[in-house]
């Protein structure tokens, strides 16, 4: 398969999640990524796990995250590591790193220093919270992120307080939003020549997500979503959105005129009480609970095979299990097995973009620390 950005050079600094996502959805179009790593155990990602699975001595989460890169270990802090370190960045068509604010530039391989060497570099840089204000030295952590940027207060009831998102979902956002600028950056480099400093941060990423709550919140008089008592799924949207308790698992309703609702439920009397234009939105908790009452009486598939064929958007609620027994998983073909540098393998999630009706393939696991510094350490003439 012919990708886009075959012979596309990353020099990858990052760690953790947000960096490592970047570069892995620009490995998927096709991209050369070299893991540059500290030498005293590598990424720190390496031994973070999501449990207590590991494969190779690594945890699960570095594996799906950097499957396909290569690996070399450069102690940034000599000058013998920054030196090739430097070397490396001045062939790279992209370099990509999360440090701190003003780490990278402390050790001579920021966007400054390493535009004077090669003046067309696109890098790219995700910080926790900008280059300047407050948070600007805060950590950089996904959850401290999403509680500083009023995310929590969107998901879960209203009476359960702030609920993070079940995902490293800053650090997934802003790693696809530091890759989206590094492509456009890498499309006007091919125009132009010119290089660029791509920025974004784990805050950022989470504003931007919620761009349709922040701008109603800010043209509505600052009046903020409210959760529902119980289903609670959106805050700004009428009755009956939200997800609701049957006699067998749980149902997501989304949006459904009440009356068509009411037909569909067989109860056409439902809402009678409840005429008044601004009804759905401002009884959302009491049509909950007599949308729940009726849903009671049957299961949530039996509902959902019901209620589609009379033309009501609504799903029943599955767990992994379910998903992945499905036909419609396997279809898709998004699951792959990867191999590693022992024998062992590993399960993991394809790209989720198709190009030409084709998935990128991922058959190669993560690199072993520094695994591939003799042939890169050729390649490139270092030290």
């Amino acid at each position: 398969m012919e990708l886009p950005l075959d012979g596309v050079l990353v020099v990858d600094f990052s760690q953790f999640l947000a960096g490592p996502y970047a570069s892995l959805r620009l490995l998927d179009m096709g991209a050369r990524v070299i893991k540059v790593e500290n030498p005293d155990g590598g990424d720190l990602c390496r031994s973070h796990y999501l449990s207590d699975t590991e494969n190779d001595g690594d945890s699960t989460l570095f594996h799906a995250i950097n499957r396909g890169k290569q690996s070399i270990a450069l102690d940034l802090k000599t000058p013998e590591g920054l030196e090739n370190a430097r070397r490396l960045a001045a062939r790279a068509d992209i370099v990509i790193q999360n440090f701190r604010p003003g780490v990278m530039d402390r050790l001579g391989v920021g966007y400054a220093d390493v535009s004077a060497t090669k003046p067309d570099i696109i890098y790219g840089s995700i910080s926790g919270y900008g280059a300047a204000g407050a948070w600007a030295d805060a950590p950089g952590q996904d959850l401290l992120a999403q509680a500083r940027s009023g995310i929590m207060w969107l998901s879960g009831n209203s009476d359960d307080g702030p609920v993070p998102l079940g995902l490293p979902i800053a650090d997934i956002a802003a790693g696809a939003a530091l890759a989206q600028g590094l492509l456009g950056a890498l499309f006007r480099h091919a125009r132009t020549g010119r290089g660029a400093h791509v920025e974004t941060s784990l805050l950022e990423a989470l504003i931007d997500l919620q761009f349709e709550f922040l701008t109603t919140y800010r043209n509505n008089g600052l009046v903020p979503p409210e959760r529902l008592q119980r289903g609670s799924a959106h805050g700004y949207l009428a009755a009956p959105y939200g997800v609701y308790p049957t006699s067998e698992g749980f149902l997501a309703i989304a949006m459904t005129p009440l009356p068509a609702l009411a037909e569909a439920l067989g109860k056409t009397d439902l809402f009678a009480d409840l005429r008044e234009p601004h009804a759905a939105f401002q009884s959302r908790d009491e049509i909950y609970r007599r949308i729940e009452r009726h849903l009671r009486t049957r299961p949530a598939r039996d509902w959902e095979a019901d209620l589609s064929a009379k033309q009501v958007w609504c799903a029943e609620v599955v767990g992994w299990d379910e998903l992945t027994a499905m036909g419609a998983f396997d279809r898709l073909g998004i699951h792959s097995v990867i191999g590693h540098a022992s024998s062992s393998k590993l399960e993991t999630m394809r790209s989720p973009i198709r190009l030409d009706g084709q998935r990128p393939s991922a058959t190669v696991g993560a690199p072993l620390l520094n695994a591939h510094a003799t042939e890169i350490r050729k390649e490139f003439d270092l030290h």
